[in-house]
């Protein structure tokens, strides 16, 4: 009677992570020339928390405004949808798909 060869199976343990959403506040300061700079980022767990962060951040002396905006996605695969603007603040440039 003929052996078989041995079989390995080998299992794989797939991941699946549902989109998140990540909320944030990003302050805009003024370089040398006069154009908009993005400062530091703030990420935060509810929309109204960064959006109630980015006024505080658009007021203070040192920034021209802030932005609260959305991201959702998958940051396992680092793919993100477009960025949801929440609310404006002061100064802030128009094109906002650089978020």
């Amino acid at each position: 009677m003929a052996m078989l060869p041995q079989t390995t199976f080998k299992r794989e343990r797939t991941l699946c992570v549902a989109d998140i959403t990540y909320y944030v506040a990003l302050p805009f300061t003024e370089n040398e020339t006069g154009d908009p700079t993005a400062g530091q980022a703030e990420e935060f767990q509810s929309p109204n928390t960064a959006i109630r962060r980015a006024e505080s951040l658009a007021r203070m002396p040192e920034n021209i405004g802030a932005v609260a905006f959305s991201r959702t996605g998958d940051p396992m695969i680092g793919e993100f949808k477009d960025a949801v603007v929440l609310r404006l603040f002061g100064q802030v440039p128009s094109d906002t798909s650089v978020l």
